[in-house]
Order: structure tokens, then sequence, then C-alpha cells
């Protein structure tokens, strides 16, 4: 291999492909209810971790056009004037009025 050339990922993750396959191999062949539960802890581990990884903020969905986010002041405002009315069947909902606009001065 010249200098200048770097080993691929493709090829790396075979060569942990194939070990793992020849372990896995090994395991069942020793004892089949091993190589079973290795198995499934292996997959239960690949999962815990998976989902243990943070996600990043630049694949978050970004607030539309034109719309600035509420303050934290203003959401608690809004949720201060919303109140509970009953419909003419009797069923308890929350009105919340029309959203203001405020402009800061």
């Amino acid at each position: 291999m010249a200098a200048d050339e770097e080993p691929s990922r493709t090829a790396g993750g075979c060569v942990l492909a194939v070990l793992a396959g020849a372990a896995a191999a090994a395991l069942f062949a020793v004892d089949e209810a091993l190589g079973v539960l290795t198995l499934v802890t292996v997959g239960w581990v690949a999962v815990w971790r998976s989902a243990r990884r943070r996600m990043s903020d630049s694949s978050a969905t970004p607030p539309p056009r034109g719309a600035d986010p509420e303050s934290d002041d203003a959401a608690r405002r809004r949720l201060a004037r919303a109140r509970g009315v009953h419909d003419p069947n009797g069923v308890m909902c929350t009105y919340h009025p029309p959203r203001e606009e405020v402009t800061e001065t």
C-alpha cells in the first residue's frame, strides 16, 4: 500500500463483520444457549447505545419565517389570561384569547 492511501472504512467494516460472525459461530459451537444469550445481549447493548446518543440541534425544524418565538414572560402572561369555559354540552374547554402583537418600544 502506498503512503498516501488510507484503508477504506468499508473494508474495515467487512473485516469486523467477519470476525463477529466467527465469534458468534464459535459461541454457538460451544453451547447454543450461550450463543443465543450473547447475541441477545449484544443486540440490547447496541439498541441502548443508539438510544442514548444525543441528536444534534442541526436536525431540528427551524421556526417559520416571520414568527418570532415568544419570550417566557409573554408565554406566562398568555397562559394567565387563558380561562376555562363550558360549551353547551357541559364540556370544560380552555379558552385562549387571540394573540396580541406587542411591539417593544
